[in-house]
């Protein structure tokens, strides 16, 4: 085995001498900003009136409250609580899907692909911008104060929330496409409608169709927060119980809730890999 020859430190020292002698500058900047993250946290914890006494308190009340959840039970409102199941369902889904039907034409006026001039993409891509900055719930209290209380107003909160979202994705989906393709199509002559429908769609229906798998999945959840304020499904009887203290009937809805976002989870699964490998095939 042949040895490895000698390195000579001081002529690499002389030879770089920026990377053996950072300016003080340089070197105090990592300390500095974990000596400012540090500050910024005990201030934001005392400002915040974090105790530990309060922690401990906490800790034990969540431990009684766990306890008197066992076991669960949902007495003798079972058919309510899968109807409840059934409208939170049909609020993420629905609501999903039509955000999806409005976001995918206004996606493409926001696509520098499509529309190659700034000043009319401007305005679109910041009114997702602006729709998509407001949570779903406060989309809930306000539709609820439009429509009144009930599935309709879920409905609307999470198709306008996921407009804003879907606006941006699907936007990003079409910027990311094969322009091969689309130069194809105009070279034998095809229109700029034809471009999209011919050669933009078929690349991008594939990654659109898994993004709104998911969201459904995700809207599942924001489905049962918003039902909380009135918006209707399993939300509102959950917060109707945790205000009663029905803790049984509670960690019943809870379990009832984690197995259908475990069940949309795995569905929507398989559906991608479905989607996904048809478009490998293809």
């Amino acid at each position: 085995m042949s040895r490895q020859p000698d390195i000579n430190t001081d002529a690499l020292r002389a030879r770089y001498p920026h990377v053996f002698h950072r300016p003080l500058k340089s070197r105090a900047a990592v300390p500095t900003i974990f000596v400012a993250a540090l500050a910024l946290l005990i201030f934001g914890l005392v400002e915040l009136d974090f105790s530990p006494a309060r922690m401990l308190h906490g800790v034990q009340q969540l431990g009684w409250i766990t306890m008197m959840m066992i076991p669960p039970d949902p007495g003798s409102s079972l058919p309510a609580y899968l109807q409840a199941m059934g409208e939170t369902l049909s609020i993420a889904v629905l609501g999903t899907t039509l955000a999806a039907l409005l976001a995918l034409p206004v996606s493409l006026l926001a696509a520098r692909n499509v529309i190659p001039s700034a000043w009319l993409r401007f305005p679109v891509r910041r009114s997702l911008d602006t729709i998509r900055g407001v949570d779903t719930l406060i989309w809930a209290l306000v539709w609820i104060n439009v429509v009144g209380l009930g599935p309709f107003a879920g409905v609307l909160a999470i198709a306008v929330s996921d407009f804003g979202a879907f606006g941006k994705l699907f936007s990003e989906a079409i910027e990311g496409a094969d322009k091969k393709q689309v130069e194809g199509i105009r070279a034998s002559g095809g229109s700029p409608l034809h471009e999209i429908r011919f050669g933009l769609m078929p690349q991008v229906l594939p990654v659109i169709a898994g993004q709104v798998l998911y969201f459904i999945e995700s809207n599942t959840r924001s489905a049962t927060i918003i039902g909380i304020v009135g918006a209707g499904g399993i939300g509102l009887q959950l917060a109707e119980q945790i205000r009663v203290l029905e803790w049984q009937k509670v960690s019943f809805l809870i379990l009832m809730i984690l197995v259908a976002v475990a069940a949309i989870d795995w569905i929507s699964g398989r559906l991608r890999f479905a989607i996904i490998g048809r478009r490998a095939v293809a």
